[in-house]
């Protein structure tokens, strides 16, 4: 089942990826609080008109109108005790309804909502290292500790030098360096992977270097459902593989509205309001 979902997504992330390319280019030349918040205006909108067709309006309607009837006789009848009673249970029994009335569009937004995400977040959750600036890279080995450890080169290139490495950590199956980014562009780091079992292994990781906005992948995942899900730019490692993951410690992107963990509040906050906001306009209860 692992395999089933780790390979389903693989193949969800192909097209994903493409789209994502035409639908979000043009955040890589505007502002990112502006790009973020036109993002987040449409998602708005167009979940709310989702959750109009795939939920039962007349119901969530019914049971909302219960709410005010119940809670008005809360205010007329509060020095009857039976009626307080049996006008509060109402009111708990609408509210419940309201929440199972909500399942089934949740439902339906949940998978493009973090398909969604997950491309935002190539753009918004780390920024590009500058040139001069260094980072970490970090391949981790499969867990299997009977396995013996390959010997693991990284290619050198005119786009970065290292600086330390490479450094083993045994008990974490790692090995890390540090390198310093020299050039602008989207680049490659090639590894070569030698082992005795299954063999040499050519391995390949994206390094993003300048300024702006740009897609940065921290992470080329290995064979986990999760890891592809979250990190969807790069092919993943084949359960075969000598390697499970290579990742570069990218630096936060600041920012309140476009920066890292803070874009995904602020992409929230505004989908909401714009959603509250046509509510009236399209006719959607809630």
């Amino acid at each position: 089942m692992i395999n089933f979902l780790a390979q389903l997504i693989t193949w969800i992330n192909v097209p994903v990826n493409a789209a994502g390319r035409t639908l979000f280019g043009f955040i890589a030349v505007m502002p990112g609080w502006l790009s973020n918040t036109i993002i987040s205006a449409v998602v708005g909108v167009l979940l709310l008109v989702v959750f109009k067709y795939t939920s039962n309006q007349r119901a969530i309607g019914a049971a909302r109108d219960d709410i005010k009837a119940h809670l008005l006789a809360l205010k007329l009848f509060k020095d009857s005790i039976l009626v307080t009673l049996r006008a509060q249970g109402r009111v708990f029994r609408a509210a419940f309804l309201l929440l199972f009335y909500s399942v089934r569009p949740m439902l339906v937004m949940i998978v493009p909502v973090v398909l969604l995400l997950s491309q935002l977040a190539l753009w918004y959750q780390a920024r590009p290292l500058l040139p001069g600036e260094q980072a970490l890279v970090t391949m981790k080995l499969p867990p299997d500790t009977t396995q013996l450890w390959p010997e693991v080169t990284l290619e050198p290139d005119d786009s970065f030098e290292v600086a330390t490495g490479p450094v083993r950590i045994f008990d974490k199956r790692e090995i890390i360096w540090k390198i310093k980014a020299l050039q602008a562009g989207i680049h490659n780091l090639d590894f070569q992977v030698r082992g005795k079992s299954p063999g040499d292994e050519t391995v390949q990781k994206r390094l993003v270097v300048g300024g702006g906005f740009v897609p940065v992948s921290v992470k080329r995942p290995g064979w986990q459902w999760s890891d592809i899900l979250f990190n969807p730019l790069e092919k993943p490692f084949r359960p075969d593989s000598q390697v499970s993951s290579v990742s570069i410690d990218y630096p936060d992107r600041p920012g309140l509205t476009c920066g890292t963990d803070y874009w995904v509040i602020y992409f929230f906050i505004v989908s909401m309001v714009f959603a509250f906001a046509f509510k009236p306009v399209l006719k959607v209860r809630i």
